[in-house]
C-alpha cells in the first residue's frame, strides 16, 4: 500500500473547469452546474484504495451533513485498464450501494486530475463561493492501521470556516493515500 501525500497547492488557486461523465446517471456534469453562491468540495477518490475505503463512511456522512450548504463532487481518475475495479460501471455500483448523494465523475483522460494537481486518493480540495481554494489536504489523522478514530475533523473544520466566512487557522496537513493510477504514456 503506497503512501502518497497530496501536493498542497497554493491557497487561492482557482477551481479548474471540468466536464465529466457522472457514472451514477451516465450524463455529463459540467462545473457550470455548481451553485455559484456556495463553496465547492472536490474529492479525488476511487473504489479500490484502502485509504478511501477506510474513510468512505465519513465522506458519505459529511456529504449528507453539508448537503445544500456546499457543492460536493467526487472524481476518479485512475487507469481502469490496469485497475478495472475503478471502472465507470464499478463506480456506479459503489455509488448506488452506498447511496452517494453527490456526483461520482469519471476522468478518463486524467486531464482534470492534472488540472487540480491531484496526487492521491483521497485528496480533498475545498473552494469558497468565489471558487478560490481555501483548503487542501486530509480528512483527518486516521489512516488504515493507525487505530486513530475517523472524525473528519480537519475537513469539517475547513468547511465550517468557509461557511462562516472565517479564516481557517488550523494547520493544513497533506492527505495520504494511494497514488493516482496514471496511464502509461
Amino acid at each position: 500500500m503506497a503512501r502518497t501525500p497530496s501536493k498542497m497547492i497554493d491557497l487561492g488557486s482557482k477551481l479548474p473547469d471540468f466536464n465529466l461523465i457522472n457514472t451514477i446517471n451516465n450524463q455529463f456534469f459540467d462545473h457550470k452546474k455548481l451553485n455559484n453562491e456556495i463553496g465547492t468540495l472536490v474529492m479525488f477518490m476511487c473504489n479500490h484504495c484502502p485509504f478511501v475505503i477506510h474513510v468512505l463512511e465519513e465522506i458519505i456522512s459529511i456529504s449528507k451533513f453539508y448537503k445544500g450548504k456546499i457543492n460536493i463532487v467526487a472524481i476518479s481518475s485512475n487507469d481502469v485498464i490496469n485497475y478495472p475495479q475503478d471502472s465507470p460501471l464499478m463506480m456506479k455500483r459503489l455509488a448506488t450501494n452506498k447511496n452517494f448523494d453527490f456526483p461520482y465523475l469519471y476522468d478518463e483522460s486524467q486531464e482534470v486530475a492534472k488540472a487540480f494537481d491531484a496526487a492521491c486518493t483521497p485528496d480533498f480540495f475545498l473552494y469558497d463561493e468565489e471558487k478560490k481554494l481555501v483548503y487542501r489536504g486530509q480528512l483527518d489523522d486516521s489512516r488504515p492501521g493507525n487505530d486513530l478514530e475517523i472524525t473528519g475533523n480537519d475537513l469539517r473544520n475547513a468547511i465550517d470556516c468557509t461557511l462562516n466566512n472565517e479564516e481557517n487557522k488550523s494547520v493544513q496537513k497533506p492527505s495520504i493515500g494511494c497514488n493516482i493510477k496514471w496511464k502509461d504514456s
